[in-house]
């Protein structure tokens, strides 16, 4: 049986179109479907689609962000995210992420369909960046500037 953080993918390709409406109405905007709106938006730029967890691109970037999409991969996953972060990430590259405010798992909903959500404790965060070579420039749980989003910086 596929777990509620394995369906995310499909989840978001169903509804691509209707999650970058509901977005946009939240000042928040962020699959293929949509990879194309960002190819259409920024035609300039490089798009890579792909799972995060099994990501392996031959080149490191000066900045990392996982907003809204690291908080849907499952405990052990999020685990195993650093060492590819460590690995992407070029020497004083940014890497910022959303996370939950505590241990535990949730699921919502969107659009009639279960939504996974994973967090793990925020101590747990800063030993995996810091056994990765990254070091936390800043931490808000909740930022009411972030739209209520729980907010990493960390600096490689």
């Amino acid at each position: 049986m596929k777990s509620h953080s394995d369906a995310i993918i499909g989840l978001y390709e169903r509804h691509a179109d209707r999650y970058v409406d509901d977005r946009a109405r939240v000042r928040w905007n962020e699959s293929a479907r949509l990879i194309a709106h960002c190819r259409r938006q920024f035609p300039q730029q490089t798009w890579h689609i792909a799972d995060m967890r099994s990501l392996r691109i031959d080149r490191s970037f000066d900045g990392i962000l996982a907003w809204d999409s690291f908080f849907h991969l499952a405990h052990d996953d999020q685990r195993n995210m650093f060492p590819t972060f460590a690995r992407h990430a070029a020497p004083g590259a940014v890497l910022m992420f959303t996370s939950g405010t505590t241990h535990g798992e949730a699921i919502g909903s969107y659009r009639g369909e279960p939504l996974y959500h994973a967090s793990l404790a925020p101590a747990e965060y800063r030993n995996l960046l810091g056994s990765h070579g990254v070091r936390v420039e800043a931490h808000v749980a909740e930022d009411p500037d972030c739209g209520g989003h729980t907010v990493w910086l960390a600096l490689r």
